[in-house]
């Protein structure tokens, strides 16, 4: 009976969890309104400050799930996996409204009158620790440090998803992020690794479940 009740628990959290996604994904911060989220969950209010505390708490939340829409999905190991972690985030930020939402928030967060740098951070330790595993397996040159590297990688996805938005509404972002990897595993990785590296649009159309 408990284990019932837990999975039921979660069932609603996850309902409210996505449900919030699609209405911040259309409206932003601002214009989501509770009412709108609980009647798109289809639970009650209690259930949402029950799982989340406020809406600003659902908001949290939903900025810090963007990892979890993209690292399920991934298979290779070392400097590849890192890569791949980027063509995934490309074309999902075109269908996933969690992910999508959890971008605009993380971009909106003056309308939540903070400024919370997690989600930033969450994505820099992810792409630090393949980089790390990646420089183990030496597919790395030499003084590459994986930390300033996934910081750069980071935020040159962060600027260029919101310039592929204006201009294409992110429909040429796995693109971008081709010609993004064309320019930095000369300065990154080994000739070898180079060689064999995969950063095509149809490989992260092909890890899309």
């Amino acid at each position: 009976m408990a284990q019932l009740k837990q999975e039921r628990a979660e069932q609603t959290r996850r309902a409210l969890l996505h449900a919030a996604a699609e209405v911040f994904d259309e409206f932003g911060y601002a214009g989501a309104s509770i009412t709108r989220i609980l009647k798109r969950a289809g639970v009650t209010a209690g259930a949402l400050y029950f799982h989340f505390g406020s809406k600003e708490g659902l908001a949290r939340a939903v900025m810090n799930s963007q990892p979890e829409t993209i690292v399920p999905l991934l298979a290779a190991g070392g400097l590849q996996r890192l890569i791949d972690l980027t063509l995934v985030w490309a074309w999902q930020l075109q269908r996933d409204p969690l992910l999508r939402a959890g971008v605009r928030l993380t971009n909106e967060q003056a309308s939540m009158g903070s400024s919370d740098a997690s989600p930033y951070e969450s994505f820099r330790g992810i792409m630090a620790a393949y980089l790390k595993e990646a420089q183990e397996h030496g597919e790395l040159q030499p003084g590459i440090d994986p930390i300033v590297v996934a910081e750069f990688v980071v935020a040159a996805c962060t600027g260029m998803q919101m310039y592929s938005n204006v201009v294409s509404g992110r429909k040429d972002l796995p693109e971008r992020t081709q010609q993004m990897w064309n320019l930095l595993l000369p300065g990154l990785a080994v000739p070898s690794v180079i060689a064999r590296a995969e950063a095509s649009p149809a490989r992260g159309a092909a890890m899309m479940p």
